[in-house]
């Protein structure tokens, strides 16, 4: 693979980071001819960590990675993870015991994609490309241009490099001490270790003839603890990695940085985010969402078929707010843009306000005030205008009901003014002949009287629905007495129509509050459509019962038909504004009937029966002791 010119010095190949998964600068990957699309089968993507799960830069990285495939792939991606531990184990026979375990282990599934993250998964892939993964595309991601021409990578990986520059952190720890004079730069025994203290006293030669500068290295954990705890106090101590001390015993980098930085006299600053609450002050790094997302939009590129393009993960500084707090470190001196992690609240921020004063306190006070009594009002408007607009549209269905209703209506008062009528003329015939019979015309009388109180209910009853309201009238009443009054209105028309109503009504009262003529109109509402459905189901046998009754501290109407029910399908969405199966419907029936319960603090529903039809349920809280007086 044609990586390019040697873009300057490899700044560090970290073994946590920028060896392992630090992607970005002088990137060189190749778009290949040969890149084809994976289809008919779900692809499989091998990720290869050089050292042990424990290392949380590249578990935390590889978490990253693996999400963002499982994101761009939605879910169809076959991942596997192997950890070479490298560090612990870097004898050529394990290497070659490793390999030939994973050539097996994945003989029945090939690895397309394998990511090796870090110089020794790169080299450890390449060696053994064909026995593990014969024909599968290779991403070296996590370390310098530089490295990987001195590790010779086939020409055909496609690389994601990064340089790592520890000078960054060096210029952010100055920033924040500028008054420092001494600098400690602290590296281990590993042969990673002395590989950072070389890039580091390469990159730091400048900069550090401003200061009497020290390299702690080759000693054992104790030797820095000690070292550290003994610097000046207008010191800057860099830490690099010490995945070995010089007694030989291996460590996860950010666990030995911890007990340095713990008794430390000086601030620490290292180039790991995941030195960060481990003690140090903070660093220039890559954050491990973006690097590993950074990586997992390559794999996804190469998974598609797609040609690939030079990648970058961006830098960024990053520092523990609680440490600049111990070292007492100015805020203001830090670089623009770091991002300050665990910042806590000051005691200006936490108490400004009792320190503006009474005055400030009862202006503040007084413009919430207004505030919360401006919101109030404009709740209660918006409240006001949707009762309006309920009683408005309750209104016009009320209205609609008359208009459906007025010819049976119309037969219904026919009936008492007949009935008046013929005794009227029955009494005058009496009056004129020759001897009346008292008794008779008072018969007669009382016969007109009962007859004009019937039509004058039956107009009643027509101007309730015809009364237009600007104000919800408040009531408690027996919802047994308004099922009973709105079953009077549609007899007629049941009778006309040729359905036979069936009330079951409990002999105890259900009282509720709400506004009679409303309940009323859900009542109406549920009942023309009823027999509207029975109509156009052309049932055999058609019956439309009442029931009422306590369910559940509830008082609970239920209103069934014998029509053909209602489509599953559509049980979601009949009460839903303007849904109508009717050909003339409008669709606002149940929706207002709705609103009407709900307002009330009630529910309503529909099902269908199991003997066939609907039965539509409504249910309104029992007026309280409390509310009725009691």
């Amino acid at each position: 693979m044609a990586l390019g010119e040697r873009a300057g010095r490899l700044r560090c190949v970290c073994p946590l980071l920028a060896s392992l998964l630090l992607i970005g600068s002088n990137c060189y990957a190749v778009a290949s001819d040969t890149s084809h699309a994976i289809v008919d089968r779900v692809p499989r993507v091998l990720i290869l960590y050089p050292y042990d799960e424990r290392l949380a830069a590249t578990t935390a990285a590889g978490e990253a990675l693996r999400n963002r495939l499982l994101e761009a792939e939605d879910g169809k991606v076959d991942l596997f993870s192997e950890f070479l531990d490298l560090s612990r184990f870097p004898e050529a026979a394990h290497v070659a015991r490793m390999g030939r375990y994973l050539a097996e282990k994945y003989a029945a599934r090939r690895p397309d994609v394998v990511v090796a993250l870090g110089k020794e998964s790169a080299s450890f892939i390449s060696s053994n490309r064909a026995s593990i993964a014969p024909g599968a595309r290779i991403v070296a991601a996590g370390f310098g241009n530089s490295t990987a021409e001195n590790i010779d990578l086939p020409d055909d990986v496609i690389a994601a490099f990064t340089t790592f520059d520890i000078l960054k952190t060096a210029e952010m720890a100055r920033k924040l001490q500028p008054n420092a004079r001494h600098l400690y730069i602290i590296g281990g025994s590993s042969e990673f270790d002395r590989g950072w203290l070389a890039t580091a006293r390469a990159d730091l030669d400048e900069f550090s003839r401003s200061y009497e500068t020290t390299y702690l290295e080759d000693l054992t954990i104790e030797e820095f603890i000690e070292r550290a705890s003994d610097v000046p106090a207008e010191s800057i101590i860099l830490a690099l990695t010490i995945f070995k001390d010089r007694a030989g015993r291996n460590f996860s980098p950010r666990e030995a940085i911890r007990q340095i930085a713990a008794t430390a006299s000086a601030p620490v600053y290292g180039p790991y985010q995941t030195y960060i609450d481990y003690g140090v002050v903070g660093g220039n790094t890559v954050t491990f969402d973006t690097l590993g997302r950074t990586v997992g939009n390559l794999v996804a590129d190469v998974i598609a078929g797609r040609p690939v393009s030079n990648i970058q993960a961006p830098q960024t500084n990053i520092v523990d707010a609680r440490q600049l707090r111990r070292w007492g470190l100015a805020e203001g001196n830090l670089p623009p843009g770091t991002i300050q992690l665990h910042k806590e609240k000051s005691l200006w921020e936490e108490h400004w306000l009792a320190s503006t004063g009474a005055l400030g306190v009862v202006l503040l006070q007084a413009g919430v005030i207004a505030a919360l009594l401006l919101e109030r009002r404009r709740r209660q408007d918006a409240e006001s205008r949707s009762r309006l607009h309920l009683l408005e549209a309750v209104h016009l269905n009320q209205s609609a009901t008359a208009g459906a209703l007025s010819s049976s209506i119309a037969h219904e008062l026919n009936q008492p003014l007949s009935a008046i009528r013929n005794n009227a003329e029955a009494a005058s015939q009496l009056l004129r002949s020759g001897n009346p019979d008292p008794e008779l015309i008072q018969q007669i009388l009382l016969d007109i009287q009962e007859d004009d109180q019937r039509a004058g209910d039956i107009i009643g009853r027509m101007r309730g629905l015809l009364k237009r309201r600007r104000e919800i009238d408040w009531q408690e009443f027996d919802l047994n007495d308004v099922t009973s009054s709105a079953i009077h209105i549609i007899h007629s028309e049941a009778e006309r129509r040729g359905i036979t109503l069936n009330t079951n009504q409990p002999t105890t009262e259900l009282p509720v509050r709400a506004d009679k003529v409303h309940v009323q109109q859900v009542v109406l509402n549920l009942a023309t459509n009823a027999m509207d459905a029975m109509m156009d189901a052309g049932s055999p046998r058609k019956v439309l019962t009442f029931a009422t009754g306590l369910e559940k501290e509830k008082a609970e109407l239920r209103v069934a038909d014998t029509g053909d029910g209602i489509p599953e399908e559509r049980l979601s969405s009949i009460f839903e504004p303007f849904y109508t199966t009717k050909q003339a419907g409008t669709g606002l029936g149940l929706s207002i009937a709705r609103a009407i319960v709900e307002t009330y603090g009630g529910t309503i529903s529909a099902d269908n029966r199991p003997e066939g039809g609907a039965i539509f349920r409504v249910a309104l809280p029992l007026a309280r002791r409390e509310e009725r007086g009691q």
